[in-house]
């Protein structure tokens, strides 16, 4: 038989050559010992605790930082690696504002991701994104260092967060920069001031000044959530040292060394090859983010672990 249970085989053991027996009980060890692994890793799974806005759809907003129109171009580059992340993953990918630099970058964006686990593997890309290279304006053949940010917010659903229409004020404008007739003719640009915590949130990205409205407060009620959960996080993880799920702006998280052919992602020191691989935002991008949220499963479990430690030594 191809595969028996080691009790079965020693009954019919007699009827085969001892080598037999054994080749046969082997295979049905290494069987078993795959089995157990994979058992192992399931309840180790089951007893980290998910976070409420893992399965939470999610906005994400780019921002071009420090290196002018190279780090306008990186934003561009960065920005489309994660629209083509979106399609590889099947998500719904939603431009909600686009503000394009002259030379073809972009100063800033900001799009709703929607679908399944969205939130779950975009949370890790939160943070500053470090690119070095020779830019095409570069006349020298000088290497400069570049950045842009990422923020990735999680959209709640109407259950999580309630906002009063008292605390909201709505302001139309005509819409500016390139996007055809409409522009400038027409009030179809919305901002939308949360009073009570000074966020703003606007959208001129449709000619509809509905459809703007829509964006605009989608938008808005992202941030108020997310700055809701940064508050509730900041009290729950003051005694962590090592977090890999941040969504900190400040946070330096990855280096594209064009050069070397090299991306380093700081807060686990891996580091991979071919960057023009990695930029088409598929496979390479998706080994990155399982093995960031490896890293931080692992760290969630230390997390638990020490805490009974705790409980138990008091």
């Amino acid at each position: 038989p191809a595969r028996l249970p080691i009790s079965v085989l020693a009954v019919i053991a007699p009827k085969y050559e001892n080598e037999d027996f054994r080749k046969l009980a082997e295979t049905e060890i290494a069987s078993c010992e795959e089995e157990i692994a994979e058992l192992k890793q399931q309840i180790v799974l089951l007893l980290i605790p998910s976070e409420e806005t893992d399965e939470s759809d999610l906005i994400m907003e780019v921002t071009a930082g420090v290196g002018g129109q190279e780090a306008m171009l990186f934003t561009s580059e960065i920005f489309d690696m994660y629209q083509r992340y979106a399609a590889y993953k099947k998500w719904k990918f939603e431009v909600l504002e686009y503000f394009p630099s002259e030379i073809g970058g972009l100063r800033h964006a900001v799009a709703s991701i929607a679908g399944v686990e969205a939130y779950k593997y975009m949370k890790f890309e939160g943070g500053v994104h470090r690119v070095q290279r020779v830019p095409k304006t570069e006349k020298q053949g000088r290497i400069h260092t570049s950045t842009m940010t990422v923020a990735i917010l999680p959209q709640p659903t109407e259950m999580r967060l309630q906002i009063s229409p008292k605390d909201l004020r709505i302001e139309t404008k005509r819409a500016s920069g390139a996007g055809g007739q409409h522009v400038n003719t027409t009030d179809s640009a919305v901002r939308i001031v949360h009073i009570p915590t000074g966020i703003v949130s606007e959208c001129q990205q449709e000619r509809s000044q509905i459809r703007n409205k829509e964006k605009a407060m989608q938008m808005l009620c992202a941030k108020l959530y997310n700055a809701k959960l940064e508050e509730e996080t900041k009290k729950r993880n003051n005694a962590r040292k090592i977090q890999i799920g941040t969504k900190g702006r400040s946070e330096k998280i990855r280096t594209y060394n064009f050069p070397q052919d090299r991306i380093t992602d700081h807060r686990i020191s891996r580091s991979v090859h071919h960057v023009e691989s990695f930029m088409l935002g598929e496979e390479m991008l998706d080994e990155m983010i399982q093995t960031l949220r490896e890293y931080a499963d692992y760290e969630s479990l230390m997390e638990i672990i020490s805490d009974n430690e705790k409980k138990n030594s008091s």
